[in-house]
């Protein structure tokens, strides 16, 4: 498989950081919903900072994944697709790219505000992007939690748009990403 993207498929290097990315956005979410449910205690600050870790690896892959979207374009969406269609799934892929590069930094402008440190893994500890302030702190902790939810409500909408063009409309808009090739819909018409 060709690192570089080509004309009917993603190339390795976009499809290692989609699915990485998803891996860990599996992850996160898991890691949110946990901690969401306990009492302040050690346990619940523990999965908050690997929780913070994350999100900002997931930061990371994204920025690269968009540098790497530049220097290689994706393949084309299929000619056969309605003009409509096309434009909402650019829409809905500028808003996934949005909220995947604002959520990590709004729970970090949160963290900062509530004078909690940002740590990578213990590594290293980002500075604080704001002086502490307890009303930002709350503010940006909604907006985290709002922005959380709109993430997630968009991850569905991508995914049963990429299950419809697999299973309903069977073309290769899935397979594309996939990191077996298979047979394409293009293979099984050839006689």
């Amino acid at each position: 498989m060709p690192l570089r993207n080509t004309d009917t498929r993603y190339g390795a290097v976009a499809q290692v950081l989609h699915w990485l990315i998803v891996l860990l956005l599996i992850a996160q979410f898991s890691l949110g919903f946990m901690a969401h449910d306990l009492p302040l205690s050690l346990e619940r600050l523990k999965l908050l900072s690997r929780h913070k870790a994350l999100g900002m690896t997931i930061l990371a892959l994204v920025l690269l994944r968009l540098l790497w979207r530049w220097m290689t374009p994706p393949p084309p969406l299929p000619a056969s697709m309605p003009a409509r269609e096309q434009q909402l799934a650019r829409i809905s892929h500028r808003l996934l790219y949005l909220l995947l590069l604002t959520l990590p930094v709004v729970g970090w402008v949160s963290s900062s505000a509530a004078n909690l440190s940002v740590s990578w893994f213990g590594w290293f500890t980002f500075p604080d992007l704001v002086a502490p302030d307890k009303q930002l702190a709350d503010t940006a902790k909604a907006i985290h939690g709002v922005l959380a939810g709109l993430l997630l409500g968009l991850i569905c909408l991508h995914v049963a748009a990429a299950l419809r063009h697999h299973f309903v409309l069977r073309d290769d808009v899935l397979r594309r990403m996939l990191p077996v090739r298979g047979e394409s819909s293009r293979d099984e018409e050839r006689p």
